[in-house]
């Protein structure tokens, strides 16, 4: 909609929105308008979110009246046995299935590195095989006339003959595989008139990065009147939906995973098994029910569907609980309305992952895909594509193989036996380079644990190639390989017998289902590790780490491939999207994020857009405090934080706070770590006690599930003891302190709005570890840096070797050129800039910003990397105060120089911007003059 001068018009905001949030969406509509990629900076707190809906949904709507008016579109082939139709007989199967497979040209595979026509082969192999399921392609009866009655019971666990295209004869018949393949065409063709309704017209995929934000954004979206204009369907993990109560008393996501796909085997296996009867000449099915309670239902599946697309925008706990009072499962549920939808809601890894992508059924063909939170965009996409195992998980790996092959070496066919025993080979190499072991003796190495004890552990990268070469498994053809691991459903039958096996040994048959939850992981593991294999040398490095557990008497290590390179997988994305865009609250410096995941595109033709802050200047007041309260430099590098005069002098600092702050005051440290050491310094020195007598405190737990429940608490503390009248005040509580971590649930996506972050202390800069192997390769990646050609005994070829100490790090970064160093203070700063933005919210907040350390205010020119000043958010640069000492930062002069309203009591100086601005506001105020 566009008003008399041509400008687009946005009459679904809810209110009138300020001027920035109007250039906001108009540079939004413009960006969409013109496709391609768009990087958009809005502060938090600044209405980003409605600004985004208003723009992107009001773009779609007008994009669909012109295309109307345009011409009228025939209508898809809509005919029967749709999506969650009752006459589809495995319906959640159509997004999962490989729709390459259907494509009868013969696929010839040469060598895994080198030959171009592997890259498309290895595209179609990753397609959705990290997320594969449980046994898609078992087909009909296998011929296994081998097996006499005595064998009877181990006949589930026999591999059928496997024959892949390339190895069939011109002449030869089809194999069986091919046969059940062809069986999943009708769906296929049902799916085919929807995909093309779907490509007719415009559907809008919004990603964030947690649960938390998705749900806030669907929050915004019910106050607009797109809420009722569009289909909405938010999309989250089986650990968020599945409300099978046996599935998720697992707790564990992978565990959770694991057994879903595992009842959706037991579909198949049992229950659900197509059943071939023959009635004269032709062949008739069975009608399957599923293995999971919540799916056997396919009409209540139906009613689900339309029950969401009735009601407003649900989120994940709103699908959660509609499922639970249907009773049936709202994870397939909404993966089966992303067709219908207008408006996909979807957490980072489901959009960014392409496996995920088509297993899910995301079409991104001419849509518009919008990335919230993207100011880290570039390392959680590389992050996706990591995969690691272990050596426990190896030697779980190899002994359920041997034993496998042991029992049915003489009834499987010659194909099954040639690649059972090439991923023992794999198996084998990859276990000898973790103990080190030269001999082959893989026994005797895991055995030898006191002779191990006394060697020291050692890290160690090396490039893809080099790898293979030095183990001597080069000549393996991974894509193959890793065509047949999908295919043949191999992992599940050892995994099978290998239950049946132990569960015999030991008859605990509880302990043994866990063990099949290990097993397949760790099959799950290996097979992620082989695709990571097959990408180009230079895309990541593998790390090996060699470390010893003697209190254990056990000896472990891990393979690990570190995806470097995120320019290919986000140009699948541009590729086939309209538009992507790209919108945070800090994405400068927007440099390092185009040369990262799109260096092909022209700075010229990437639009950027940045706003300012909708909070008056006198609303904020951020300061850099360089000294504490004794005077003492506030020095929190990683050499200096741990002496226990630095962390008194914070807990100083912190008792003079609590008796002028009102209500919360969050305080994030750069890690877990020392968060507790401080914590524990801070109780024994009696300083935590001073504290408590002012504020409760609250720390953020580790554990991601316990931390809704603390912030309820801290939340619900503050607003209690805000209502108590003075006195009681005085003589008790004044509010909260909350201990957060950078980086951790709390310092990104949380509201802490108004009373719970009345106050933000910055404890020093929060550097990433310079001993984090991962991050050195980044590092180097990025900064182009030459690697080191070393010599050792048991690595001949090069590779890059780690001593785990944080002096290391600190040489590599003293020899990276100024990209490299840019990248490790932009990390930081990142960091910064997301925890302090939690506390500004609205244009009715106000909060104070303490960065306590001296390199806030120290003179550039003696520093090796960029001044942390530099990188904070311009409205925050624009008001800093920065004080060398602890009497400047509190004298009247520096407050009204931020324009604040100060109160003067013994000893203590009651900071309270903004005074006045809100009517509720006023009782307070006039309780804290008294």
């Amino acid at each position: 909609m566009v008003d008399e001068e041509g400008a687009p018009k946005f009459p679904g905001f809810p209110f009138e929105p300020y001027s920035i949030q109007t250039d906001f969406m108009n540079s939004l509509y413009q960006s969409l308008n013109q496709g391609g990629v768009s990087m958009l900076e809005s502060p938090t707190g600044t209405g980003k979110t409605m600004s985004v809906i208003c723009s992107a949904l009001q773009w779609v709507l007008d994009k669909r009246l012109q295309q109307e008016a345009v011409c009228d579109e025939n209508p898809g082939n809509g005919g029967g046995g749709g999506v969650g139709s009752d006459d589809e007989p495995d319906w959640m199967r159509d997004f999962v299935v490989n729709k390459v497979e259907n494509n009868k040209k013969e696929e010839k595979y040469g060598s895994v590195w080198g030959k171009p026509h592997n890259s498309k082969k290895r595209t179609e192999i990753r397609k959705d095989f990290r997320v594969m399921g449980a046994g898609e392609e078992k087909g009909c009866e296998s011929p296994q006339k081998k097996i006499d009655p005595v064998d009877f019971l181990d006949k589930d666990f026999l591999l059928e003959e496997y024959e892949s295209e390339d190895e069939r004869g011109p002449g030869s018949m089809m194999s069986k595989r091919k046969t059940v393949n062809t069986s999943f065409s009708s769906s296929t063709e049902d799916e085919s008139s929807e995909e093309e309704e779907e490509e007719k017209k415009l559907k809008v995929y919004f990603c964030s990065r947690t649960h938390s934000q998705l749900s806030q954004f669907i929050k915004e979206l019910r106050r607009t009147v797109f809420a009722k204009e569009m289909k909405v369907v938010s999309l989250g993990s089986r650990k968020n939906l599945c409300i099978n109560e046996e599935v998720v008393a697992l707790g564990n996501s992978t565990r959770i995973n694991e057994r879903c796909l595992e009842l959706q085997k037991k579909k198949k296996n049992d229950a659900t098994k197509v059943k071939n009867l023959k009635v004269g000449s032709g062949i008739r099915r069975t009608k399957a029910t599923s293995g999971c309670p919540m799916l056997r239902k396919h009409r209540v599946q139906q009613d689900f569907r339309n029950e969401v697309f009735q009601q407003r925008p649900l989120d994940i706990e709103d699908l959660a609980n509609l499922g639970r009072t249907m009773g049936t499962c709202p994870y397939y549920g909404s993966r089966s309305m992303v067709r219908r939808a207008d408006l996909v809601v979807l957490p980072y890894q489901s959009l960014l992952s392409k496996s995920s992508r088509d297993a899910l059924g995301l079409n991104l063909k001419s849509n518009i895909v919008i990335i919230d939170e993207a100011h880290n965009l570039a390392d959680s996409l590389i992050n996706m594509y990591d995969s690691k195992i272990t050596l426990s998980q190896l030697e779980t790996v190899h002994n359920h193989l041997e034993r496998y092959f042991l029992r049915f070496r003489s009834l499987l066919g010659p194909t099954n036996r040639r690649y059972i025993q090439t991923v023992m080979v794999l198996t084998q190499a990859f276990l000898r380079v973790l103990l080190d072991d030269k001999d082959g003796n893989l026994i005797d190495s895991c055995c030898d644990v006191d002779q191990a004890s006394e060697k020291s552990s050692s890290d160690f990268t090396m490039a893809i190639n080099d790898f293979l070469f030095e183990q001597n498994i080069d000549n393996i053809n991974l894509v193959k390989l890793l065509k047949y691991i999908k295919e043949s459903n191999v992992m599940h039958k050892v995994s099978g017998y290998g239950e049946k096996f132990a569960a015999m040994a030991t008859q605990h048959k509880i302990e043994q289902h866990a063990e099949e939850g290990s097993c397949v992981s760790a099959f799950q593991a290996l097979a992620n590790m082989l695709l990571s294999l097959t990408n180009n040398d230079g895309d990541g490095r593998i790390i090996i780490s060699r470390f010893r557990l003697t209190s254990l008497k056990k000896r472990g290590g891990y393979l690990k491939y570190v995806m470097l390179s995120g320019e290919k997988i986000f140009s699948e994305i541009v590729d086939e999207a309209h538009a992507v865009v790209l919108v945070g609250g800090t994405l400068q410096p927007i440099e390092e994020t185009r040369e990262r995941l799109f260096p092909w595109l022209p700075p010229n033709q990437l639009h950027f857009f940045s706003c300012g802050h909708i909070v008056p200047p006198d609303s904020i007041m951020p300061i850099a405090l360089a000294r504490g309260p004794t005077g003492r430099t506030f020095d929190f590098s990683f050499g200096s934080r741990s002496s226990p005069d630095m962390m008194r002098e914070l807990g100083l600092l912190l008792c003079n706070l609590v008796t002028v702050v009102p209500e919360g005051i969050v305080v994030f440290f750069p890690s877990f770590d020392y968060e507790n050491k401080v914590y524990e310094h801070w109780e024994s020195s009696g300083i935590l006690e001073r504290i408590t007598k002012r504020k409760r405190v609250f720390r953020e737990p580790r554990n991601n599930m316990d931390v809704e429940s603390v912030l309820k608490e801290y939340k619900d503390t503050i607003y209690t003891l805000s209502g108590m009248n003075s006195e009681v005040n005085q003589a008790s509580y004044s509010g909260a302190i909350l201990l957060a971590v950078v980086g951790a649930k709390l310092s990104e996506g949380i509201n802490l709005s108004d009373g719970m972050g009345r106050c933000v202390v910055m404890v020093g800069l929060p550097y990433a570890s310079p001993s984090d192997i991962e991050l050195l390769e980044r590092i180097k990646h990025i900064d182009r840096f030459q690697n080191l050609k070393l010599e050792n005994s048991s690595v001949s070829t090069s590779y890059d070797l780690y001593s785990g100490h944080a002096e290391g790090g600190f040489a590599i970064l003293r020899s990276c050129t100024h990209r490299g160093k840019e990248y490790y203070e932009n990390l930081c700063m990142k960091a910064v800039n997301q925890s302090i933005g939690r506390a500004i919210r609205h244009i009715n907040d106000y909060a104070a910003i303490l960065l306590v350390d001296t390199r806030y205010t120290s003179d550039s020119s003696k520093r090796s990397l960029a001044h942390p000043v530099t990188k904070l958010p311009q409205w925050i640069k624009d008001r800093l105060v920065s004080s060398v000492s602890y009497g400047e930062a509190f004298t009247p002069t520096v407050k009204l120089r931020a324009s604040t309203l100060v109160y003067m009591a013994p000893r203590r100086v009651f900071l309270d911007l903004h005074h006045g601005k809100r009517e509720r506001m006023k009782k307070r105020d006039e309780s804290y003059k008294g």
